[in-house]
């Protein structure tokens, strides 16, 4: 199993853009954090929901990451993501990531997202990654 810093190192260096924070790798598991700022609101003090996106799909690649080592090559054929309600404005965004079957060429994963402290999911997403034929 790939280790939580191995993962934070990669996702460092190879994709500097992304803000969320890669807080735990477990078997099949990963949990990421996003701090939420003025630049991730939209109007009506919500949450945007590419951000909220974003979050699962790192969510989902990290614990991807986490079960077959680092493939950078490694893409997402599939995200579906459901809004459940309003997130806050002033908390982190924490995404926990289960993956559900992790196959040769495919690997489906469930997230739940929350407003940190709030154990009520703020959206729900189902994604599914592509693993290159060399990987795995």
């Amino acid at each position: 199993m790939t280790t939580t810093a191995e993962i934070a190192k990669f996702m460092a260096t190879d994709f500097p853009q992304s803000n969320s924070i890669i807080e735990a790798i477990g078997k099949r598991c990963a949990t990421v954090r996003h701090r939420i700022g003025v630049n991730e609101l939209r109007p009506g003090g919500t949450v945007s929901g590419p951000v909220m996106m974003a979050v699962a799909d790192v969510a989902l690649y990290a614990a991807i990451l986490g079960e077959i080592g680092i493939v950078p090559l490694a893409v997402t054929t599939n995200l579906t993501i459901n809004f459940l309600r309003k997130p806050s404005a002033d908390r982190d965004i924490v995404g926990v990531c289960k993956l559900i079957k992790v196959g040769r060429s495919l690997v489906t994963g469930d997230v739940h997202l929350y407003s940190d402290g709030d154990d009520r999911p703020v959206a729900h997403a189902v994604g599914t990654y592509s693993i290159p034929p060399a990987a795995g």
